[in-house]
């Protein structure tokens, strides 16, 4: 580079002297900038979005805490089904264990019932036994003869017989009986002098005979006789049952 070249790069301009402003024409008006609008939101946008995240945060808790709360609403349900089901079951078991037990004590009550039952004979044939005094057959042969027993005293007598043919039988007071014997003896048949000489009760001419006879409770004046016209032979199934009267009894005598 030439130091002329220097020079003129590095002399000053003069200064331009200022016009005189009167002299100078008017500068056009032109109207201010109108103030540029932002756009709607965008001064909001960064604190909306801070909110926004507020509100999704907490919707997201509160979402969680209500499924939260829900799954403990439905494990308690499910733990009150189980322990429902539980006591259903222990419940049903106790009513089927009771009903067992109901069943039970019914059969014993039922036994109890019976077995004082049991008992209350037992005490009733120890007080009062019944003893069969006469169950073998025995022939009459014919008009003259008979059959005698005596009538035990403080007894009951069960008179019950049966016989192949008509029989004839009477229950006799001792005193009776002496007047039927003597009836014999001076040639009656003992057919009719057993049954006509005096008796207490009688039957003539049966096959059967069923009566019980109480008038020995409190008297021992008694005997049963069997007669008939023709040979029979009697099954008898006489039995006396221990009952003492209370006070004595007198013989009775029918004419």
């Amino acid at each position: 580079m030439t130091p002329t070249e220097m020079d003129q790069l590095t002399t000053p301009a003069e200064p331009i002297a200022a016009p005189d402003a009167d002299l100078l024409p008017p500068a056009p008006y032109s109207a201010p900038p109108a103030p540029r609008r932002s756009r709607p939101g965008s001064a909001w946008t960064p604190m909306f979005q801070h909110q926004r995240r507020w509100w999704t945060l907490a919707l997201a808790g509160t979402l969680l805490i209500s499924a939260l709360g829900i799954g403990l609403v439905y494990l308690d349900d499910t733990n009150n089904q189980a322990t429902i089901r539980t006591l259903t079951t222990q419940n049903e078991q106790l009513q089927g264990h009771s009903q067992l037990l109901q069943d039970e004590l019914t059969k014993t009550n039922a036994n109890l019932t019976a077995t004082l039952g049991d008992l209350a004979q037992t005490k009733a044939e120890l007080e009062h036994p019944t003893l069969t005094i006469w169950n073998v057959p025995q022939q009459i042969k014919g008009p003259t003869w008979w059959l005698v027993g005596g009538v035990p005293d403080t007894f009951t007598y069960h008179l019950h017989a049966t016989s192949t043919g008509a029989m004839s039988v009477s229950i006799l007071t001792l005193d009776d009986y002496a007047a039927a014997v003597q009836c014999i003896d001076n040639g009656g048949y003992a057919n009719y002098c057993m049954h006509h000489s005096g008796s207490v009760v009688g039957w003539m001419n049966k096959t059967a005979v069923d009566y019980d006879f109480h008038l020995a409770e409190g008297c021992a004046d008694y005997v049963s006789v069997f007669t008939s016209s023709t040979t029979v032979t009697v099954h008898p199934d006489v039995s006396v049952t221990y009952s003492p009267a209370s006070s004595t009894t007198a013989s009775t005598r029918a004419s």
